[in-house]
């Protein structure tokens, strides 16, 4: 499932190549992508053609673009989900339509300034694919962010509900050490609720809790404010470090704007590296740990025992 880095690598590749242009026409490939959107495809259509599409904003997974329009008073946003398998693609009008397109939004020409600075016409069609239909659009009322009590931004009313991610200005230590001494679980079940912090999943809650030196089962409400500004530290470190890799693709299913995958998966140091000598330990010079695997949450955990030992009262 794509998560923050990977989320975030399509923001920017929206911004570039979407954000300022008109939605001329909207095509509904397969309704159940519109499956959150209560008032159906005729509704989503019509509210959606001719309004001007804004600089894309990010929280967690959540990816939602802001619509300009002189006639409706209330801010409103195109919010996507990209669920598990989906894809928003910025393509031209004569590219063969993928296999499991399901909608297609035809956009006007930039304004004339940046098209000019990008030095070629950019692709007129945006497109949302989705194989596994767990992600989808709608149309959501923008309000104010109730969740950090910022009032200067607007997020989607449907997004009302998620965390601010590791990457938000409101995300501090202290913010993180109180965050999770509220919870009486482990700590990476803690990093995967959503209302927690935002945008973590499987990969980089390992990729984070082996850089901060800590066990999946530790229980978040014995975290010293210590290690919750480490382990903040050690997730904004793998995101910034999958963000420049272009986000972690295993497969076809997560793909840029471009088509192009991202390629932090060669940089993993615990997740799917099970069996393998941890490179910490090796670089250390001690008896190396050998990266272990065990089934969480339907999935799996990667850690190692010498670096990452397992709490005496450990649980999850």
């Amino acid at each position: 499932m794509p998560e923050l880095p990977e989320v975030e690598v399509v923001r920017r590749g929206v911004d570039r190549w979407a954000a300022h242009r008109t939605v001329e026409e909207v095509t509904v490939h397969d309704e159940r992508s519109l499956r959150r959107y209560a008032e159906g495809p005729a509704a989503f259509r019509d509210q959606l053609t001719g309004r001007t599409l804004g600089a894309p904003q990010r929280r967690g997974k959540f990816l939602w673009i802001p619509l300009a329009s002189e006639h409706t008073p209330q801010p409103t946003a195109l919010v996507i989900h990209l669920g598990m398998s989906g894809q928003v693609l910025v393509e031209n009008d004569d590219a063969p339509a993928e296999k499991h397109l399901k909608i297609t939004l035809a956009l006007g020409d930039k304004p004339q300034a940046e098209a000019a600075e990008q030095g070629h016409a950019p692709p007129n069609q945006l497109r949302f694919v989705d194989q596994r239909i767990f992600g989808g659009m709608h149309l959501s009322p923008l309000i104010p962010d109730v969740v950090t009590r910022t009032s200067q931004r607007l997020i989607p009313q449907s997004a009302t509900h998620i965390a601010p991610d590791p990457l938000e200005p409101a995300v501090t230590g202290e913010w993180m050490f109180t965050a999770l001494r509220r919870r009486r679980t482990g700590i990476k079940r803690a990093l995967l609720d959503q209302t927690v912090i935002s945008g973590v999943g499987n990969i980089y809650a390992d990729e984070a809790l082996w850089r901060a030196r800590m066990h999946y089962a530790r229980r978040a409400e014995t975290v010293t404010r210590a290690e919750a500004a480490r382990l903040l530290t050690a997730l904004q470190e793998v995101m910034a470090a999958a963000l420049e890799a272009g986000g972690t693709s295993f497969d076809a299913l997560y793909v840029n704007v471009n088509g192009a995958s991202g390629y932090f998966d060669r940089s993993l140091q615990a997740y799917g590296q099970a069996g393998r000598e941890c490179s910490r330990c090796a670089v250390a010079g001690r008896s190396a740990g050998v990266i272990q695997r065990a089934r969480f949450m339907g999935r799996s955990s990667y850690w190692c025992p010498v670096c990452q030992p397992r709490p005496r009262n450990g649980r999850w």
